[in-house]
């Protein structure tokens, strides 16, 4: 507040100054028949008449709150005000003028009336560029910090769609482990036991990259290795894990839980429809400046979008908040038997 007023009464005294070396100038180029010490005093009223009458101004604008108005509804107003102070400038000049005994010879012969309208028009002209630069200032200033709280709301948005989001996903992941687990306490005690303790581990992994963003890929396929395992006790024979993972991806950031998400869908919707089940591949690249995330399994899409199903649309939201329209999602029927889920992130993007 105390920067804005220094500034405003900077710009005052630069403002009014400049007027009065205008006239300064012009008093000498028309070689004006009035003393210096004359001109140098009607300088000073006019220097003084004019930050006198356009504070008020200002503080009847902030008084009123033109500045939070629309410019149709202000513009009426501004020029009203423009017009008053006008006015009142003259009359404060004449009046001081005349007290003071600087009026020109030509001037004394004139009425009062067509002095002050003279007068009127006349300041009007310095009057006319305070109003427009006062106005168009403010009305600068108040869009720059629209668009700050703007975006600052878009960020609190972001963070708390992230949050929801996964808020969601680590439920529905742990239901589906316990489900895994809970069909190996008759059939295998010890599998149990084992089981158990690899959840164990990814919960502790999940709680840890709660607040982040994003996480190293390294520690996201641990969590995803750790969630096959599970899933690998109850299909058994029936689910073959194959890996393709470039070691130099590893320590790129995606979203947690995302890849866990892709491939508990390739597991929910792919191999545990098959009798026979499949194989789960999971293939980390770098292709054109984009670190490619693929996810293949047996199975068909059977009219599966990019949309549908909360694990795919979460991970398309994701990816949408995080990277904007620069990742890339896209599932699809790479042959009869495979389906194949790909995510591309732009490397060095966070």
């Amino acid at each position: 507040m105390r920067k804005s007023n220094s500034r405003y009464w900077l710009l005052q005294f630069c403002g009014w100054g400049f007027v009065g070396l205008v006239m300064l100038f012009f008093a000498h180029a028309y070689k004006v028949n009035i003393s210096w010490p004359n001109i140098l005093s009607r300088i000073t009223i006019v220097f003084t008449a004019g930050i006198l009458t356009t504070h008020v101004l200002r503080l009847i604008i902030k008084w009123r709150g033109w500045m939070m108005q629309s410019i149709e509804k202000v513009i009426p107003k501004m020029i009203i005000a423009m017009v008053v102070t006008s006015a009142i400038y003259s009359l404060i000049n004449l009046g001081l003028l005349s007290f003071f005994h600087l009026d020109t010879e030509g001037s004394r012969k004139l009425s009062f009336i067509n002095k002050f309208m003279g007068s009127t028009v006349d300041n009007g002209l310095f009057i006319l560029p305070w109003v427009l630069i006062y106005y168009f200032y403010h009305f600068i200033e108040k869009s720059r910090r629209q668009q700050m709280d703007t975006l600052q709301l878009e960020t609190l948005i972001k963070e708390l769609e992230l949050k929801t989001i996964k808020a969601h996903i680590n439920p529905h992941f742990i239901f589906n482990s316990l489900n895994s687990i809970r069909a190996l306490v008759e059939e295998n005690p010890q599998r149990a036991r084992e089981a158990v303790t690899e959840l164990s581990n990814i919960l502790r992994s999940s709680m840890q990259v709660e607040k982040a963003e994003t996480v190293s890929f390294e520690k996201e396929l641990d969590i995803v290795k750790d969630y096959l395992a599970l899933e690998n006790m109850r299909f058994e024979d029936r689910l073959k894990i194959e890996y393709d993972i470039d070691e130099d991806t590893l320590d790129q950031p995606v979203p947690p839980m995302m890849l866990q998400t892709l491939v508990e869908n390739a597991i929910k919707h792919g191999i545990s429809k098959q009798i026979n089940g499949g194989v789960v591949k999971i293939i980390s690249d770098f292709k054109d400046h984009y670190h490619e995330l693929t996810v293949q399994n047996t199975g068909y899409l059977n009219g599966y979008s990019n949309t549908e199903g909360f694990g795919l649309s979460s991970t398309t939201n994701r990816l949408s908040l995080l990277y904007g329209d620069k990742a890339k999602f896209e599932i699809k029927q790479v042959n009869p038997t495979l389906v194949e889920a790909k995510v591309q992130i732009p490397v060095n993007t966070v």
